[in-house]
């Protein structure tokens, strides 16, 4: 975790505190059933809970323990012991270090799905706002970076809104996957603790029991986590890029927030710079670079290795601090974003009409030209345009083979902009509903 790219809230929950609660918990639940089944004296387990309940854990002696006996989990038991006294004999009992591992893995990252969808609905927020807004502010579309037909504003938001709703229910998918418990022992096979004892600690700690496990949680499910972090950053990345494209000197439709005092460069004192975008930018192929380990780490021998330990250990806690960074940053930029509506109309006009090139070669079909013709009468006068040499308005109502189909006014018709919005409507009441 890069303190620049850290917020407190989800770098709490990586915290060796915080794992050392969570795995004191999963312990402490654990006597309790073992306990109430009369495996261990409840008064033990009552001691348990009295003893640390309340514990601040010593993350620099459970260091020292580990680095003599070379293993966390017995590490921590012997700092357990320490607080506890002689009744913590009676702790993990029957358990293995996995099942304090992984339960306490997918209680993090429940949690951390938690923030991440809290960021989510920030996002969305600002982008029905500003949707909303600029619902119908016209600009140019583009397909492969060259003007196309026009399009709203508020249609590009409300696409990114479409897409981070679809991330929002990927992502509550990918929380329910993950929200299990495993404590079944060695080798999953309940051996030496009971059943009901996982099915308490799951209850207690907010997951579901994992109908079968072998020494692990299956990783199939991490995998699934992790790739749906993938793709929200992709969509970070997506909305980052077209907003870096907009705030290019020659477009300048839409620019990053500039505050006062803000510096763009330390030569060129009149740089204004999309550098928030450019950071989503690399933040999102920080948290997409962690897809391929965990899909890697699915791949275990047997009932388990520990191949993927080593991995989950930075992948954990990385890709989800930074992807939550990148969503609340991506929240404030959309809600500050300077939005230019006459450098959009100024950048529609720029081709002369030729965005109007369609409407011109359907009502030519309409009226009794082939396709193949009618394409050929649009683009031999759209081909000036482009190199500067007159308006395509003109140029076809100067084309005598345009007005065997068409009148003046017929084809001054075709270049009406607001055509082009008849179905925003339509389009908003399926992306954001009736409001």
């Amino acid at each position: 975790m890069i303190p620049r790219y850290t917020r407190p809230e989800m770098a709490s929950i990586w915290e060796p505190q915080t794992r050392f609660k969570i795995w004191f918990e999963i312990e402490a639940h654990a006597a309790d059933a073992l306990a109430e089944l009369g495996t261990i004296p409840k008064e033990a387990a009552k001691t348990v809970w009295a003893k640390a309940k309340d514990a601040t854990f010593d993350v620099a002696r459970i260091d020292e323990i580990e680095r003599e006996t070379k293993h966390d989990v017995i590490a921590f038991l012997t700092h357990l012991a320490e607080i506890v006294g002689p009744e913590a004999r009676f702790v993990h009992q029957g358990m293995t270090s996995s099942d304090v591992l992984d339960t306490c893995l997918n209680v993090q990252l429940t949690r951390a799905a938690d923030l991440l969808l809290a960021d989510l609905d920030k996002v969305l927020a600002a982008l029905k706002k500003r949707a909303l807004e600029h619902k119908m502010t016209p600009t140019i579309g583009r397909s492969h970076g060259i003007h196309a037909e026009p399009v709203t504003f508020g249609l590009k938001l409300a696409y990114a809104y479409a897409e981070f709703s679809r991330a929002k229910e990927r992502l509550i998918a990918a929380r329910k996957e993950v929200a299990t418990c495993a404590i079944s022992g060695a080798v999953g096979t309940f051996a030496q603790i009971d059943p009901r004892v996982e099915q308490h600690v799951a209850k207690a700690m907010g997951l579901v029991p994992e109908p079968i496990s072998t020494q692990v949680i299956p990783r199939d499910r991490h995998a699934m986590y992790f790739s749906t972090l993938g793709v929200i950053a992709s969509s970070v990345e997506r909305f980052a890029v077209e907003i870096r494209h907009m705030q290019r000197t020659e477009v300048l439709e839409a620019e990053e927030f500039f505050s006062e005092g803000q510096k763009g460069s330390s030569a060129m004192p009149h740089k204004r710079n999309p550098v928030l975008s450019e950071n989503l930018t690399g933040l999102s192929r920080m948290v997409r670079a962690y897809v391929t380990p965990a899909l890697e780490n699915v791949v275990l021998w047997h009932e388990r290795d520990i191949s993927h330990s080593s991995a989950e250990r930075m992948m954990g806690p990385d890709a989800t601090v930074t992807l939550d960074f990148a969503l609340v940053r991506l929240a404030g930029l959309i809600d500050k974003l300077l939005v230019y509506p006459a450098n959009m109309q100024k950048n529609l006009d720029r081709l002369g009409g030729l965005v109007h090139s369609q409407r011109v070669l359907l009502a030519l079909t309409q009226k009794g030209a082939s396709r193949e013709d009618a394409y050929k009468l649009v683009q031999r006068n759209a081909m000036p345009v482009w190199r500067g040499e007159g308006d395509f308005l003109q140029l076809l109502k100067k084309d005598a083979e345009v007005k065997k189909y068409l009148t003046d006014a017929e084809i001054d018709e075709q270049f009406d902009l607001g055509y082009h919005f008849k179905h925003v409507d339509t389009i908003f009441k399926r992306v954001f509903g009736e409001s």
